[in-house]
């Protein structure tokens, strides 16, 4: 499985040769090269999360410091790709592109993002302490990285983690999580769940859409061995490994709510929050929703694990987006929305960030002892950065319309209108239809996932 980074010869020299730069002399690097771009407008989109309300509470401080407008619009992440590439084909107004992990086979090579690499080659706009080692190799690859070029720099970064109600655990004798998915089944389900009280153990998020197909059907693939494709790009779901861990979630929803197949995060985090199951596996972004009193009854009953382990090990879910600079923009506009770029992913502004309340995918700031005792979901989620699997979905173009159709059969499995054997059957046939068409049988397109 590949696993490595693969950055342009250049952009490692970059990082190479500013790595030992002194911090001091850097200081004022943003001033600087804002200067001949004042009064230009940045414009993206934005989602209705964590990290980026806590970016939007340090804007002011980019604005000051550049003159620069940044102008988003919240938009549903269900409606943002749409919207993103309607208007990237019809030469619209964005100049910067929200690229989740699963779009960016799409949007770069439909030639929407300029390469990093081409913007770093301006030195009069690139910060001498870019770092893009500083960066988990995992994020870099996953989020921002296709066919060994870097189009776009991590934001909003996500690991699947365990979070769950310590109290609760407490109460039915357990005094640590589960280590794995097997207990998850058979020791601290049948303890966790109460139906007559309306108590269960685990909620999985799994509502119809990219919820089901990402949060909930790929969650159950690789750590038990499974996949959705196999190394020629078919379908491997009916692989004994991808049948057990399909089976497996068939099986564990007598632990969760009756109506989880209708459940967004939304529902999942304020099941646990409002203290009706025990478990769940969520994003790291919602940690602040969880602490938060307002929002959650948890209070210091709020705890963090990594995801429990299948018999292939620990393979956690991978979520997020990085940001990058959209080709349509004039040279001024990109200019702009490179400076924007550095300094939101920065390692100078990354603690401020995740005490507003986002999750930075810089290194450094995670050694900082006060990030490190103030959030207890950081311990975790750098160790699930560590190893994970960057196709844990696929990040080709074809996957829109893939995930459209483990959405729609994948949700018919859990609330049994088919069998989980004839749901992968269904499912490997229109996807390998959709890949077929595609030219990934023929040669015309490269094995890229």
């Amino acid at each position: 499985m590949k696993r490595a980074l693969r950055i342009c010869a250049s952009v490692v020299a970059l990082a190479a040769a500013t790595a030992a730069m002194p911090v001091a002399a850097m200081a004022d690097w943003l001033e600087e090269a804002a200067k001949p771009l004042k009064g230009t407008e940045v414009n993206g989109i934005f989602l209705d999360r964590p990290g980026y309300r806590a970016i939007i509470k340090l804007l002011p401080e980019f604005e000051k410091k550049t003159g620069i407008k940044v102008n988003y619009e919240i938009v549903p992440y269900e409606n943002t790709r749409e919207k993103e590439v309607l208007n990237f084909t019809s030469r619209g107004d964005l100049t910067m592109a929200l690229v989740d992990l699963v779009w960016i086979g799409e949007f770069a090579e439909n030639g929407w993002l300029v390469p990093v690499e081409e913007l770093a080659k301006d030195k009069a706009i690139t910060d001498p302490n870019l770092k893009l080692d500083g960066f988990f190799p995992l994020l870099l690859e996953a989020f921002g990285s296709w066919g060994g070029t870097v189009y776009g720099l991590p934001f909003d970064n996500y690991s699947g983690l365990l979070f769950y109600n310590s109290c609760k655990l407490k109460e039915a004798g357990f005094d640590k999580p589960p280590a794995t998915w097997e207990e998850v089944m058979t020791v601290y389900g049948p303890k966790l769940t109460d139906k007559s009280k309306n108590q269960y153990a685990y909620a999985l998020q799994s509502r119809r859409g990219e919820t089901q197909s990402a949060d909930s059907f790929m969650r159950f693939l690789w750590p038990f061995g499974g996949s959705l494709l196999n190394k020629e790009f078919k379908s491997n779901l009916m692989s004994k490994e991808s049948q057990t861990g399909l089976n497996f979630r068939q099986d564990l929803m007598k632990y969760m709510p009756p109506g989880v197949v209708s459940f967004d995060h939304a529902e999942a985090v304020n099941a646990l929050a409002q203290g009706q199951v025990a478990m769940i596996t969520e994003w790291s972004a919602f940690y602040s929703t969880l602490a938060d009193p307002a929002t959650s009854k948890l209070g210091d009953c709020l705890a963090v694990a990594p995801e429990p382990a299948g018999p292939a090990g620990r393979l956690p879910a991978l979520g997020g987006f990085s940001l990058a600079v959209a080709s349509q923009a004039t040279p001024e506009q990109q200019k702009a929305t490179w400076l924007f770029i550095q300094w939101a992913t920065s390692e100078a502004i990354a603690k401020a960030y995740v005490e507003a309340g986002g999750v930075s995918g810089r290194m450094a700031v995670y050694n900082d002892p006060e990030i490190k005792a103030k959030y207890t979901f950081v311990e975790p989620m750098v160790a699930s950065w560590q190893a994970g699997v960057p196709e844990y979905r696929p990040r080709f173009p074809a996957w829109p319309a893939i995930s459209e159709i483990v959405a729609e059969w994948g949700s018919k499995m859990m609330l049994g209108e088919v069998t989980v054997e004839g749901g992968s059957k269904e499912i490997g046939t229109r996807m390998e239809a959709i890949l077929g068409k595609d030219g990934y049988y023929d040669g015309k397109k490269k094995l890229l996932q």
